[in-house]
């Protein structure tokens, strides 16, 4: 049988020019032909040789159907991963699920039909074609409960990038241990002699935004220190600068890293030095920084052990532990404290 070049490739097609029948394909293609299907090794080289020939690649969604796996893992994002303030987070995490994925030899598929609506993609969605992989890792900010209670119900592999509260406990993540690293840098301050704080952090309710500020309220109420804060999601920092120099502290803590550059350079332009005037810590960190920007003190999450471990924790869900010792279904990964250049010692006289 002679195959025309736009001919659709099919098991039919492979069975007809290997000289055998569509089952024996199938066999094939599934990892079955083994001793027990009696298919003699010569022939499942022959049909693998057809197959080779004529680049056949099976339907992932009949796989699927016939609960066969594709070695596919799917990527799914709750808002953009592309943009330039997302990317500059999102960038070494994908750098590590691809390494890792590599690893493991299976294919990553990004799933991006589900439109962005409020700020946030819907997993179920009528185009959803999550079941299109074997397995799923779950990125984003704030990721909807009600979902990751669903998809946990529904036994599907999943996990979700990043701490995650709800389902009693079940939801499979590997996430960022914030709380230890922020109350880290905020009792660096304190020893530093620091008692006047503000805090600017994102207007969220993303388990990450709350453990940062817990970490950090929790040092210091129990040194009695009272912590002065404000949210914003970074179109209104001239307004909030003014209102930064209107409570005199001697130290800023900043989650979001862009906010931080925009505070230091609106205090800079004021004649304020940092760190002599304003200590800044920053609770996170770019990895393209300004070429203007000064070494911040700062907590660095490993984002791509983060990615690679997500990896791995999913791979154990879709395929088993393999012999190899057992991985929590909830892991916290430790931040790297980054000493910098922007916390000293308040000056003497007072705050600003």
């Amino acid at each position: 049988m002679a195959l025309q070049k736009s001919q659709r490739v099919t098991q039919r097609t492979i069975a007809e020019l290997a000289g055998v029948s569509q089952a024996t394909v199938s066999l094939v293609l599934n990892g079955k032909a083994d001793s027990s299907t009696r298919i003699p090794e010569s022939t499942r080289q022959r049909v693998l040789e057809v197959i080779r020939e004529t680049t056949y690649v099976a339907d992932p969604a009949a796989r699927s159907l016939a609960g066969i796996g594709n070695n596919l893992v799917g990527i799914f994002t709750y808002e953009h991963a592309f943009p330039n303030e997302s990317s500059d987070f999102y960038t070494p995490l994908l750098m590590g699920i691809e390494s890792a994925a590599e690893g493991i030899g299976v294919d990553l598929l990004m799933f991006t039909s589900a439109p962005v609506v409020a700020g946030r993609r819907q997993i179920f969605h009528e185009k959803n074609r999550l079941r299109l992989a074997d397995g799923c890792l779950l990125l984003g900010r704030e990721m909807d409960t009600a979902e990751l209670v669903r998809l946990v119900d529904s036994e599907y592999p999943f996990v979700a990038i990043g701490r995650r509260d709800g389902a009693e406990g079940r939801i499979p993540f590997v996430g960022v241990d914030y709380i230890a690293a922020t109350a880290t840098l905020a009792t660096k301050a304190l020893e530093a002699g620091h008692r006047d704080f503000y805090y600017l952090h994102l207007p969220f309710d993303a388990e990450s935004t709350r453990d940062r500020k817990l970490g950090l309220s929790s040092v210091l109420d129990g040194a009695g220190v009272t912590l002065e804060s404000a949210a914003s999601d970074g179109t209104d920092l001239p307004s909030v600068w003014a209102a930064i120099v209107a409570t005199s502290p001697t130290v800023l803590f900043i989650e979001d890293p862009s906010h931080a550059q925009v505070i230091c350079d609106l205090a800079i332009a004021s004649g304020i030095d940092i760190p002599n005037q304003l200590s800044v810590v920053v609770l996170g960190e770019r990895t393209r920084p300004s070429e203007h920007a000064p070494e911040y003190t700062r907590l660095s999450a490993p984002r791509p052990e983060l990615g690679s471990r997500a990896v791995a924790l999913l791979d154990q869900l879709m395929n088993g532990s393999r012999g190899a010792e057992e991985l929590p279904r909830q892991q916290l990964l430790d931040c790297v404290i980054i000493d910098g250049d922007t916390l000293a010692a308040p000056r003497s006289g007072g705050a600003l």
